[in-house]
């Protein structure tokens, strides 16, 4: 052994120790919230671990910093085996990875080429984030210190291993070994270094490499970007499966239950903490909110790190069992998240879609929801009346229930009541039933299916708000409520497929009625209103002019049910229509500002959702915007009326755009 190597040793194991005792202090911590089963569907798992932390594909999203951090990210991996090389080194002077021959050869070649595209990424996101100041990357002066301190750091690392292998190439007379590929190394190599101070530039590299990395290491539980451990974890342990962005379900028959949703960490479960830090602060979520893209206070970054935050100032204290301290005292709901916040989300699930670590904002801010409503009784004074009419009216608005059939008079359709047999039960909503506007949709689907030959019935008055926009505003025991009373009708009359022109009605049937014993077949309207027409049961006339359509994505469709293309297709079949596309639209769309029981809120604070939307959507020229959705068609209804272009714009369901032009004969 050298003289380096007894100095090695300890140190080495001295930072690892130091190092393990951070991470198991964040074990700890995750400990003291609830319990919660994540570790099912490992090959799910692990393939969104390969799909998202390796493969980037989030980040990829946005093309220039996807690739910034693609190269940054695989650049590091790489140098691992540099860096393990060196830990070896440390322990033995002489070891190489030589002996692996050929695969040596690649090694050594691709962190020479990955060096020179990490050095030139970090560059470039350095300039971005200080001189061209992206804004959604503004995180505040400890923000940009913790930033620019990483980037430094991997800066320096790769820097350093550079020179260690310059010299190295110097120590051996400028020649490489067999299996060696390292041009950039070679080439500078011989301006920097002379073989008589190769030896000493080796040894300062090497032992400098050594200080970056174990230096990096420590300094990453306590830092703002622990994200570049905890992100793989957060991952893998993401919600899976079709209804992954279906609600928890409370167990309202748990009589030992001593609180209804979170108002502070030790109530969320430890995944929702995980999230905390694994939060990047990279501000794609906040980017594309809705709420805080209109000027309001939400910031869906802010609440991730504001439960990080938390975290840190409330976990030391349960786990030292310090219920004394002052700090103890507070919240995380209203001292650090105010209700404000809490209010102006639109369930839209933007945020997580291109959250590049799969947090789960939105499931967070719900249960924060559920706290005020089901345990606090605040929340804002427009949901009283919602509330009590979905309670003695089943439906959010002031109709009586015995007049949720009407809409469909002269259109002999028969009731599940007066004959079950049929293929599908059309499941109508309470837009489709009693808004003025939207029952002729009602009508114009109903007829549609008629034409088409589908067997359907509905279940008039038997039929109840399916219980999103309650559940959604956190009230969660209302909401039940009504899930529980639509199965049991459901069930009685044997239900199997079901078809509803609302996404929220599709939503709420096929992803969470299930957790109530209620499991269906569930199509939107927009799906087999598509099949119809390419099964040539809906054959179609051409239209007598070109008729400019832009078409809004649902989020509750698109986004929850990854249903983009059936409703353009209905679109497309009608000849003379031209789609266009709105520049944020399909799986970027931007929210109409409805979902979430935001439909009965107004807005307050900042701009108008819908109007930012419409803004958009007037930029395409269209004489028609397409919904398949009766919140946004009373939204984007709502925003042309603002811009005064009601004469010149018209809003239109997609049924209601092929309904006229199916032939006749």
């Amino acid at each position: 052994m050298e003289f380096k190597n007894f100095i090695f040793i300890p140190v080495f194991f001295a930072a690892l120790s130091l190092f393990l005792n951070s991470c198991w202090r964040l074990l700890d911590q995750l400990k003291t919230a609830k319990p919660e089963n994540r570790f099912d569907f490992p090959l799910i798992r692990i393939k969104n671990v390969l799909k998202i932390a390796f493969g980037q594909s989030k980040l990829l999203r946005e093309p220039l910093a996807g690739t910034l951090h693609f190269l940054i990210f695989w650049g590091f991996m790489l140098f691992g085996i540099a860096v393990v090389e060196s830990f070896i080194q440390g322990f033995y002077s002489g070891f190489s990875l030589e002996f692996l021959g050929p695969l040596f050869s690649v090694i050594t070649l691709v962190q020479d080429i990955l060096g020179l595209l990490v050095i030139g990424s970090i560059l470039v996101s350095l300039y971005r984030r200080f001189v061209i100041k992206v804004k959604r990357l503004d995180v505040g002066p400890g923000g940009k210190f913790d930033a620019a301190l990483v980037l430094g750091l991997i800066f320096f690392v790769v820097i350093s291993m550079f020179g260690q292998n310059m010299a190295h190439v110097a120590k051996n007379g400028f020649v490489l070994s067999g299996h060696e590929l390292r041009p950039v190394s070679a080439a500078l190599s011989s301006i920097a270094f002379t073989p008589e101070s190769a030896d000493y530039y080796y040894e300062f590299f090497w032992w400098s490499h050594i200080v970056f990395i174990l230096g990096f290491l420590n300094y990453l539980p306590h830092s703002k970007h622990l994200h570049v451990i905890t992100s793989i974890p957060n991952v893998y342990f993401s919600k899976t499966g079709e209804n992954k962005y279906a609600l928890k379900k409370i167990n309202l028959e748990d009589e030992t239950l001593e609180y209804y949703g979170v108002d502070d960490i030790e109530k969320f479960t430890w995944k929702n903490l995980l999230d905390g830090y694994s939060c990047t602060h990279c501000g794609r979520c906040t980017s594309v909110c809705p709420a805080a893209n209109t000027g309001k206070s939400l910031s869906p970054r802010k609440i991730i790190v504001d439960i990080r935050t938390r975290t840190e100032e409330k976990a030391p204290l349960i786990l030292e069992g310090r219920t004394d301290d002052p700090k103890f005292g507070n919240t995380l709901v209203h001292n650090f998240i105010t209700d404000t916040e809490l209010w102006q989300c639109t369930t839209c699930m933007a945020c997580v879609q291109e959250c590049p670590v799969t947090i789960e904002h939105v499931d967070a801010i719900v249960d924060m929801r559920r706290h005020l409503v089901l345990t606090e009784s605040e929340f804002p004074a427009e949901l009283n009346p919602v509330f009590k009419n979905l309670e003695t009216n089943f439906t959010p608005w002031a109709f009586n229930q015995a007049e949720r059939a009407d809409w469909a008079e002269g259109l002999n359709i028969k009731t599940m009541a007066e004959d079950s047999n049929g293929e599908y039960l059309f499941w109508v909503g309470c837009a489709g039933s009693y808004d003025s506007r939207y029952k002729k949709v009602s009508r114009a689907f109903a007829q549609i299916m008629q034409k088409g030959g589908v067997d359907f019935r509905i279940l008039g008055t038997e039929e109840k708000c399916n219980g999103d926009t309650a559940r959604r505003l956190g009230n969660e025991y209302l909401a039940q409520m009504l899930v529980q009373e639509n199965v049991e009708t459901l069930n009685n009359y044997g239900v199997k497929k079901i078809v509803t022109a609302c996404p929220h009605c599709y939503n709420s049937l096929k992803n969470e009625f299930g957790q109530f014993g209620g499991n269906y077949e569930v199509k939107h309207h927009s799906e087999l209103i598509s099949e119809l027409i390419g099964s040539g049961k809906l054959p179609m006339n051409s239209g007598e002019k070109e008729e400019v359509v832009t078409f809004h994505d649902s989020c509750y469709l698109g986004r929850y049910n990854d249903i983009y293309e059936a409703p353009r297709n209905v679109i497309a079949s009608v000849g003379s229509n031209k789609l266009t596309e709105m520049e944020r639209s399909n799986d970027r769309g931007f929210c109409c500002g409805a979902g979430g029981g935001r439909m009965f809120l107004e807005d307050i604070e900042g701009g108008r959702i819908n109007e930012e939307r419409v803004r958009e959507a007037l930029e395409t020229k269209p004489g028609t915007i397409g919904t398949a959705c009766p919140f946004c068609m009373t939204m984007m209804t709502d925003g042309i009326k603002a811009f005064d272009k009601s004469e010149e714009v018209q809003v239109k369901d997609i049924a209601e755009i092929i309904f006229d032009q199916i032939k006749t004969n």
